[in-house]
């Protein structure tokens, strides 16, 4: 570089100029490579999503303004009118919406599939099966899919595998060693790892990112410059962090397995978790998030979230320092009651994202609001 320097530099500009008027022909002709408007590409969001297709084992791929984005845009961007979705009941509340208010306008329907019926996404398929999508771990229930197993039908069918694989991130898992032709996350989260900035990123095979290319370039789901370079920082740090996430959530999950207060305890590479075979199988780490059922049910939930001192109370997940959220009363509100215990979520449901600060602090404040329920 001109400078020297060590970091990529922001490229915090709207538009780039042309060589001349033949330049610019060439490069909306897409007969050469290089920049245009910040809308199609930009240096850092080009840098951003380089690492992450090496870290995805990707084709291609493209960044996004958030998580949310992407999910919409890898979806609505590959699917018309009269196509069918099968997806997992246990998903992002807000990809619920996209699959059951926003998605039907177009005539776009979906059916959903119980995570712990494996052979129930054979039956739901349909002859307008387009997509299977799904996210392992899910949120916030930390149930698995056998990846693998849907890759092989998703193949057999001629349907697209798309994966949000925002829990686990490619150092945990990475979806298209099993088959998946797209990987969605939310960048926001663990990508950043320091709840700076919002992103999202759809990596996957070359056919299918042009397609969604075509389709974020004209709808401008763009990702700022500034963003980008962030959390392409943040990529810089991603393995040693999930290691740490990884450490703290499982040494978190063991301590409170032995809860007296607490009925059940969630956590990919616990033995006692359901699919902890599959889990070992397809996840390299058990991940940062740990999550558990308070025998008070929502009343000690609150109690438990008011008494915390060094957690945090937030939405949001993948920080670095540790977080508490109630799914019942926040990012899984908008559900009904009936939805939400389908896929586990009960009022004493308490979502962990384990921090990197000492395991003994985080076990110390959580133990201590612990202790102050009153059941």
């Amino acid at each position: 570089s001109q400078n020297r320097e060590h970091s990529v530099p922001i490229y915090m500009t709207s538009g780039f100029t042309f060589d001349s008027a033949e330049h610019a022909r060439a490069l909306f002709a897409e007969e050469s490579e290089g920049q245009i408007y910040s809308r199609y590409s930009n240096p850092n969001t080009d840098e951003f999503i380089e690492k992450l297709i090496a870290l995805e084992k990707a084709e291609d791929g493209i960044a996004t303004s958030s998580g949310m984005a992407a999910m919409f845009t890898s979806i609505a961007g590959l699917l018309q009118s009269g196509d069918h979705v099968v997806a997992s009941r246990s998903i992002f509340g807000s990809t619920h919406q996209i699959l059951t208010r926003i998605l039907p306008r177009w005539g776009i329907s979906s059916t959903y599939v119980d995570v712990q019926s494996i052979d129930d996404w054979e039956k739901a398929v349909k002859p307008n099966t387009k997509m299977f999508f799904c996210e392992t771990p899910s949120n916030p229930g930390l149930d698995m899919l056998d990846l693998e197993f849907l890759g092989q039908l998703a193949a057999q069918n001629q349907i697209i595998l798309n994966v949000d694989n925002c829990f686990a991130t490619p150092v945990v898992q990475n979806p298209m060693d099993y088959g998946a032709d797209l990987v969605t996350h939310s960048a926001t989260k663990f990508i950043d790892g320091q709840g700076r900035t919002l992103g999202g990123a759809i990596l996957g095979k070359a056919d299918l990112i042009a397609q969604l290319r075509f389709f974020a370039r004209h709808t401008g789901p763009a990702l700022s410059p500034f963003n980008a370079w962030v959390l392409s920082k943040g990529l810089e740090t991603l393995f040693v962090r999930m290691e740490k996430h990884s450490s703290n959530a499982h040494k978190v999950a063991l301590a409170l397995e032995q809860q007296t207060k607490i009925s059940r305890v969630r956590y990919p590479f616990l033995e006692s978790h359901p699919q902890y075979e599959l889990a070992t199988r397809q996840m390299r780490m058990g991940g940062g998030i740990v999550t558990f059922e308070l025998s008070g049910g929502l009343s000690a939930g609150k109690q438990f979230l008011d008494s915390l001192r060094l957690v945090s109370r937030s939405a949001n997940l993948g920080d670095s320092r540790t977080i508490a959220t109630h799914p019942a009363s926040t990012t899984h509100s908008k559900l009904q009651h009936d939805e939400r215990l389908a896929v586990g979520i009960t009022d004493g449901l308490i979502r962990l994202s384990i921090g990197l600060e000492s395991i003994q602090d985080i076990l110390d404040d959580i133990n201590q609001a612990l202790e102050r329920i009153q059941i």
